[in-house]
């Protein structure tokens, strides 16, 4: 069991009612674009694209900690030169595999209609500076940066039958606690 949040922490919240939030999942409607593979994608792929999309999420929000540590100095000389060689890895396993699964890179990065991309397009974004176009990445990250304490209860289901329930307190931040 996660210890709460000291006294002078950020992720310090008063005691709140949990929030009950329902959400309805029907039939996606064919037009919706951000719900459809891109025509040109190789659709012999099956979830390789997706879980490679997970993986540069996850790789440019490793990047952008790396880059605010840096910044903050708190980073040995080796301790960077072992994360900047990681991320470069990181990144070239990512692109190897998509040439394996016939994935172009830039179809990594889901368009979600009002809400903007999942990744910053490539330079337009910079740790603790405000983005061009903001992404999920951007809103991800500060909130790494931030923390934030996340309570609730999940029901997941179908056939209107609840069949997973979950109780959840997420602290996410990029800071010990």
């Amino acid at each position: 069991m996660a210890k709460p949040p000291n006294r002078d922490s950020p992720l310090r919240t008063p005691h709140l009612p949990t929030p009950t939030m329902t959400l309805a999942c029907t039939p996606y409607d064919s037009d919706n674009q951000a719900l459809l593979t891109p025509p040109e994608s190789n659709s012999q792929a099956g979830l390789a694209p997706l879980l490679l999309t997970v993986v540069e999420l996850v790789r440019q929000l490793l990047e952008a900690q790396i880059i605010r540590r840096m910044e903050k100095g708190v980073l040995s000389e080796s301790d960077l030169d072992r994360a900047a060689e990681s991320i470069q890895k990181l990144q070239e396993q990512v692109l190897h595999l998509c040439e394996i699964f016939e994935v172009e890179p830039e179809e990594l990065n889901v368009h979600l209609g009002e809400f903007g991309t999942l990744l910053p397009e490539a330079g337009s974004y910079y740790p603790g500076k405000e983005g061009i176009k903001p992404s999920v990445l951007e809103l991800v990250d500060r909130l790494l940066n931030t923390g934030v304490v996340v309570e609730g209860n999940v029901d997941l289901g179908l056939a209107q039958l609840d069949l997973i329930h979950l109780k959840l307190r997420l602290v996410l931040t990029s800071q010990p606690v």
